[in-house]
């Protein structure tokens, strides 16, 4: 929870983290360590919203489930709609990891994958204090 809820420092200051990631200004040293609030928020977005919408959308597709819980596919507007839902939502986490591997390989790909495996970040030695 600590890794993943952003504080209200962060959030004062999404504005700043916004344009510096469009400017492709990241961060270096130690705060490269944490995830900034951007990461945050894409990552609660993805677990709490995306990966549950697109299976539940999956399911409201399936005509056997349909048959099991008649009616429930009706909450989502019917199975055209939950396709929909489905197909929007499915692009979105297709964009997600497009993104982050963008991301991974434009911040340092070796030192990124080094930390991915064996959870050892490196800070270069010009980055430390």
């Amino acid at each position: 929870m600590r890794d993943l809820v952003p504080t209200r420092e962060e959030l004062r200051n999404i504005g700043r983290s916004f344009v510096d990631h469009l400017k492709f200004k990241h961060p270096t040293g130690e705060a490269a360590k944490r995830y900034n609030v951007l990461q945050k928020f894409a990552y609660l977005i993805v677990i709490f919203v995306l990966l549950p919408l697109v299976v539940l959308m999956g399911l409201a597709m399936s005509p056997r489930l349909d048959a099991v819980l008649t009616g429930w596919v009706d909450l989502f507007g019917g199975r055209q709609s939950a396709r929909t839902i489905h197909f929007i939502v499915a692009w979105l986490l297709v964009a997600f990891v497009l993104i982050h591997v963008f991301e991974v390989i434009i911040t340092g790909l070796w030192n990124n994958l080094r930390s991915m495996i064996t959870g050892n970040y490196r800070v270069a030695a010009e980055d430390r204090p």
